[in-house]
This record gives C-alpha cells, sequence and structure tokens, in this order.
C-alpha cells in the first residue's frame, strides 16, 4: 500500500480513500443489481388498463349488438343474455382455474398445472411479464387482460347456431369447452412452456387460441345441432342492421384492446400492432364491398360489416410482426377468401352456419394464422430479419392451425354430443317458432 501512495502521489486521505475501493465496488453492484431488477412502469399499467376494459367492451356490449342486429328480432334478447352471461360465467371460471391450467407455471407444454388454483398466491403486490426493458406489470392486471380473451371466445361460437339451442346448454358447453379445449390451446401457444410457443408459432393476439378455436367449434356445432326451422323457406334477414354496424364498429374499436394490449408494453411494438388493426381492416372492408358490388351490383352494409370483422380476425395473429403493406395485403386477401366460403361454400355445403361465425372467424384465423408467416418476413416489410426462415416458419404456423383444429374439432363434437344426450341442446320446434327470447327469457325487445 506505501508504495502505491507514493507511486500516485496519494497522502493520508488519498491512501484512505484507496482503501475504501472496495466497499464503493461492492456499493456499485449492489446499485446496478437494484437498478436492473424487473421494475413496475406506471404507464405500461395505465395503458394495459385501458386495453383490458377495450376487450370488454368488444363483447359487451360490441358482440352481443353485432350478433343481436344479425338474428331475428324474436331472439334479440336471447343473444344478448347468452352473450353477457358467457362472459360472466367465463370470468369466474378463470380466476378459479383458468388462469392456473393456462399459465399456472407447469413445465408441461400443454397443461398449465394447478399452481394458480383460486389465484393462489397472487397479491396486489406480485408482479407478471417482464419485457426487454426489465419493465413489469401487476399480475392482477395480467390475469385480467387474459381473463377478457377467455370471456370473448366461447362467445363468438354461439352465433353458429343462434336462434335454436337452449340457454342452459349454451352456457355448459361454453365452460366446457373453455376447459378442455381454449385454455390448453392457450397454453401450448401462449405459455413459455407451451408446445407451440416452444417451436416458434407467431401468434400475437389469438388467430388460434381465439378465432380458429372457436371457428371449429362454430362449425362442428352448426353441423351437429342442425338447421333452424324453416332454413330455406323462410325469412332469416337480419331484423337491424343498425344496431349491426354499431356492434361492428364497437368490436373494430375494442380490438385495439385486443391487439394493441397483447404488446404487454407501451412502445413501438404497439404502434405497430396499432398501424395493422387499422389499414388491414379497412382493406378487408373495402375488399369485400367490392366484391360485392362486382357480383350483386350493389353494396351491402352487412356486406361492409362482415368484411370488416373478416380483416380484424385475419390481422390478428399478424400485428405485431407484419408491416403496414403487409397488413394490406393481408387484409384484402383474407376478406376475398372469406366472402367466398360465405357466398359459395356454405351455399353449397347447405349448412346453416347462422351468422358466419366459421366463414369468417375460422376462416380467416386460418388465412391470418398462415400469413403471418409469410408477411412477417423484412421482403415483405416485417420486422423479421435478413436470418429469416419463412418456409420454416410457414411449417411452424401450418402446424399450429391443425393443432388447433382438430384439437377444437375434436372436443366440440365429444361435449355437443355429451350435452344433447343428458340435458339437450335444441328447443322443439315450437319453441323455436315462438322465439327464444320469450320462450327462454320472458321478455321481448321492442314492444307494439
Amino acid at each position: 500500500m506505501k508504495t502505491l501512495e507514493k507511486l500516485l502521489g496519494l497522502g493520508a486521505l488519498g491512501a484512505a480513500a484507496l482503501a475504501a475501493l472496495p466497499a464503493l465496488a461492492q456499493e456499485a453492484t449492489t446499485e446496478a443489481a437494484v437498478e436492473a431488477a424487473p421494475v413496475m412502469d406506471k404507464g405500461d399499467v395505465s395503458f394495459m388498463m385501458i386495453a383490458t376494459v377495450l376487450v370488454l367492451f368488444m363483447t359487451i356490449p360490441g358482440l352481443a349488438l353485432f350478433y343481436g342486429g344479425l338474428v331475428r328480432s324474436k331472439n334479440m334478447l336471447s343473444v344478448l343474455m347468452q352473450t353477457t352471461m358467457i362472459a360472466c360465467v367465463m370470468m369466474i371460471v378463470w380466476v378459479v382455474y383458468g388462469y392456473s391450467f393456462t399459465f399456472g407455471g407447469s413445465t408441461h407444454p400443454i397443461f398449465g398445472g394447478f399452481g394458480k388454483l383460486f389465484l393462489s398466491g397472487v397479491t396486489a403486490d406480485s408482479m407478471s411479464a417482464t419485457f426487454s426493458a426489465g419493465y413489469v406489470i401487476p399480475e392482477y392486471l395480467f390475469i385480467a387482460f387474459q381473463m377478457t380473451f377467455a370471456a370473448i371466445t366461447p362467445a363468438l361460437i354461439i352465433g353458429a347456431f343462434a336462434e335454436r339451442v337452449k340457454f342452459s346448454a349454451v352456457l355448459v358447453f361454453s365452460v366446457l369447452w373453455a376447459t378442455f379445449s381454449y385454455f390448453p390451446i392457450a397454453h401450448m401457444v401462449w405459455d413459455a412452456n407451451g408446445y407451440l410457443f416452444a417451436k416458434g408459432a407467431i401468434d400475437f393476439a389469438g388467430g388460434t387460441v381465439v378465432h380458429i378455436n372457436a371457428g371449429i367449434a362454430a362449425l362442428v356445432g352448426c353441423l351437429m345441432i342442425g338447421k333452424r326451422v324453416g332454413y330455406g323457406k323462410d325469412n332469416m334477414a337480419p331484423h337491424s342492421m343498425v344496431m349491426t354496424m354499431i356492434g361492428a364498429s364497437m368490436l373494430w374499436v375494442g380490438w385495439f384492446g385486443f391487439n394493441v394490449g397483447s404488446n404487454l408494453e407501451a412502445n413501438g411494438g404497439a404502434t405497430l400492432a396499432m398501424i395493422n388493426t387499422f389499414i388491414a381492416t379497412a382493406a378487408a372492408t373495402v375488399a369485400w364491398t367490392l366484391l360485392e358490388t362486382v357480383q350483386r351490383g350493389k353494396a351491402s352494409m352487412l356486406g361492409a360489416a362482415s368484411g370488416m370483422v373478416a380483416g380484424l380476425v385475419a390481422v390478428t395473429p399478424a400485428c405485431g410482426t407484419i408491416g403496414p403493406m403487409g397488413g394490406i395485403a393481408l387484409g384484402a386477401i383474407a376478406s376475398v377468401v372469406c366472402y367466398f366460403f360465405v357466398t359459395v361454400v356454405k351455399a353449397k355445403m347447405k349448412y346453416d352456419d347462422s351468422l358466419d361465425v366459421f366463414g369468417i372467424h375460422g376462416i380467416g384465423g386460418i388465412i391470418g394464422a398462415i400469413l403471418t408467416g409469410v408477411f412477417s418476413a423484412g421482403a415483405f416489410g416485417g420486422i423479421k430479419g435478413d436470418d429469416y426462415a419463412m418456409m420454416s416458419q410457414l411449417w411452424i404456423q401450418i402446424e399450429g392451425v391443425l393443432i388447433t383444429i382438430v384439437w377444437s374439432g375434436v372436443v366440440s363434437a365429444v361435449l355437443f354430443k355429451a350435452i344433447d344426450m343428458t340435458i339437450g341442446l335444441r328447443v322443439d320446434q315450437d319453441t323455436e317458432r315462438q322465439g327464444l327470447d320469450l320462450a327462454s327469457h320472458g321478455e321481448q325487445a321492442y314492444h307494439g
């Protein structure tokens, strides 16, 4: 130490300072560790709270009014009631065991485990979702955000067999389907230990988890339950396109919570999801309207609303990884394919998907999930770099689509059959002719 003092020209004070260097280094290391620890950002928390409320807005009143306007007036309240009650029941199911089955900490590739049953271990101080910048959000907030996804997905399915199914059967199916189809697929796709997550599948906001999953269940349901009484003979046109347009507009607004919120933090990635949610939806709406004008000679409000939803569905898995030009292309392509299924395939196959859930959500989700692998490439304006293996990613995307189709299809078929054999799925013909509003709820949407 004396030799070092002389060399550096240090006095007694300098020697004391030198002796303190190890302590200062230790303190600096401790401070760096504290700085590196994840911290809560109030901006991200506020952003995610707004996104969560927007997804609820998609369901109630958005989806409820969209579907309600599409059915006949005698079934308006039944659709509103089914949508509302599915959302409420699923919120309870989610916090009791759904969150655990999806994000419970299990290393199993399909099942999230029992670690978070009844939100065990979750407090106002527990944090979730650590980001690249080291920020976190409260776990309660992450739970609430994911809860809104679980609430809307089973509600999407009911549009395929609207106007003919028992209220009790709808609720029982929704709970069982979420348990055996939604939660496992959500774990596979979004949990870090999930099978498809580990494979590298891209599903930013729910193309497989929400739309393909629900769309396949909807197709299975309408096939197994059968057509409405008078289908193909009676007038079954939507009773209020005004209501449907209001609902579609609410869906679009709420979808920003769905897509943008899936970024989980307020940064450039969220703005990419936002612009894509605008532009892909606009392109899909325009494409559907142009096709309808060419084919029918007139552009309908129903067509515009259908194109709008098709675009929203298709961009959902892709919105965080594709560029705006890719968003335009994706929206237009999905709209064309969905239009073909709704107007041609459905007519030829003669199945009664009342509100075109499979034709729009199922097909739109499939197109969106697969083309995410294409338009995410840098060559198409996506965020993936030069090392992006498009063909490899395409196969991963297709694998995710196929797994979802088979899983949801099998689970849905088993559940529909089991419910039909126990409490029964369908109302009798007299009840169906009377309308479910009076028969199931003792009310009417309109008087006079």
